[in-house]
């Protein structure tokens, strides 16, 4: 027997000389080529006038486009010093907002599900700077900036978070259903707003109306079917879309190199050109550096142009980063460094490179600058008081928005054949 066991040891340790030692998944894959992402390296092409509201240039870094099948945006900016101002005073808002979700969600006071944007303000705020309210947004679950800007508000944000009756959706859609008649939600199924996006802006060009629609998604969303036939769908009949890639570097817990055999997410469209906030040249996308809020506020005003112009559909990717995890229930760090996130944090982040440029351009001073960081701190703990002095629904609310308000029929079944509503004449 003592025989035998040495003879099977000295197998297994044959075996494993032989065998070629082991090695980490992520060596053999591609390096994540970057976009340059930094803030605050623009600067002003001439002195800046004395009037707030007098439009003046700002030039982005060489590095801040790239684009597929399409000539990509000038670098050359106009914007005013109150757009500036503007621009920070809103995403330190969402930011405030996006924190506040983050405290009532460890409160227990916010459940179920929280996707959260911090770090990734300058789209929303970015996009918001240069559409009109005629266009249209959809986006998937991560979309409290985007209800706010188009039109919503941080207590309705916040009150439908916890699910009381004076959120956005009456506190019965939560974190991923929040509308504006110019914003059409966060979506749950990933991917699933892109075609609804593309139907969107079918209806606009079928009213002939003179809009677009952006259908945002992620870069985890990417390699579903369903975008590609909305790419198809809209290039098959010119429809003024905008496809929107949020690229966060992630999809849930997964690097895009993981994921993603092509992560140049602008290119990914066929006859559709594309730009990626950076730039490259073949079909219409482009690739933009959405950490710097002027080059997301040049990249959507051309976008819409172009749509707008009769060319057609467009991909374009906002190079971006999220702070915390995918939702609140991932903590963000098993899958990425916490010295990685530190490091977009401290040298990248979007409200930091805008303040720095502020106060450098002497747009205004640091005094006011605190003063917008402190009433927007105020603005939100007042949203949170309110919210939580709103009562939950009614159990008689979740018989209503079933049907289009007037069409309902004249009653409805619940769960069983015992439990039904019957509806008021005059509803």
């Amino acid at each position: 027997m003592s025989s035998f066991s040495s003879i099977l040891r000295g197998s297994r340790a044959l075996r494993a000389a032989r065998a070629p030692a082991a090695r980490p998944m992520r060596s053999t894959l591609p390096a994540i080529r970057f976009l340059q992402t930094d803030a605050d390296k623009s600067a002003p092409v001439a002195d800046l006038p004395s009037a707030t509201d007098a439009p003046f240039m700002v030039r982005l870094p060489d590095e801040t486009f790239h684009s597929y099948r399409c000539e990509p945006p000038s670098l050359e900016v106009e914007v005013t010093k109150d757009q500036l101002v503007d621009m920070y005073q809103n995403m330190v808002r969402m930011r405030r907002m996006e924190q506040a979700a983050d405290a009532l969600y460890k409160q227990k006071l916010i459940r179920g599900f929280c996707h959260l944007a911090i770090g990734q303000e300058a789209v929303a705020v970015g996009m918001e700077a240069s559409i009109s309210p005629d266009d249209r947004v959809i986006t998937a679950y991560r979309c409290h900036t985007f209800a706010v800007m188009r039109g919503g508000t941080i207590k309705g944000v916040i009150a439908e978070l916890m699910g009381r009756v004076d959120g956005m959706s009456y506190g019965k859609g939560g974190s991923m259903h929040i509308f504006t008649p110019s914003f059409f939600g966060g979506n749950g199924i990933v991917g699933a707003q892109v075609p609804v996006g593309a139907g969107v802006a079918l209806a606009q060009k079928y009213s002939k109306k003179k809009a677009t629609t952006f259908a945002l998604y992620g870069d985890g969303a990417s390699n579903q079917g369903q975008v590609f036939e909305a790419y198809n769908m809209a290039k098959l009949w010119n429809l003024p879309c905008v496809f929107v890639c949020e690229n966060n570097k992630y999809g849930m817990g997964t690097p895009a190199e993981r994921s993603s055999q092509n992560t140049q997410y602008f290119t990914r469209g066929d006859q559709i050109p594309g730009l990626q906030d950076r730039v490259d040249l073949s079909l219409t996308h482009a690739k933009v550096n959405a950490m710097d809020i002027l080059a997301v506020k040049q990249a959507t005003a051309w976008a819409r142009e172009w749509t707008l112009s009769g060319k057609g559909p467009l991909v374009l990717e906002l190079v971006t980063y999220r702070y915390g995890g995918h939702s609140m229930s991932d903590p963000g760090t098993t899958y990425r460094t916490r010295e990685e996130i530190q490091q977009v944090r401290s040298e990248r982040d979007v409200i930091a490179g805008l303040k720095k440029n502020i106060l450098e351009w002497n747009v205004t001073d640091e005094d006011s600058l605190k003063a917008i960081d402190k009433a927007a701190k105020e603005e939100v703990d007042a949203a949170v008081a309110e919210a939580k002095q709103s009562p939950m629904p009614d159990l008689k609310e979740f018989w209503t928005d079933i049907y289009y308000k007037g069409t309902e029929p004249p009653f409805m079944r619940g769960r069983e054949k015992e439990e039904f509503h019957v509806y008021s004449p005059s509803a």
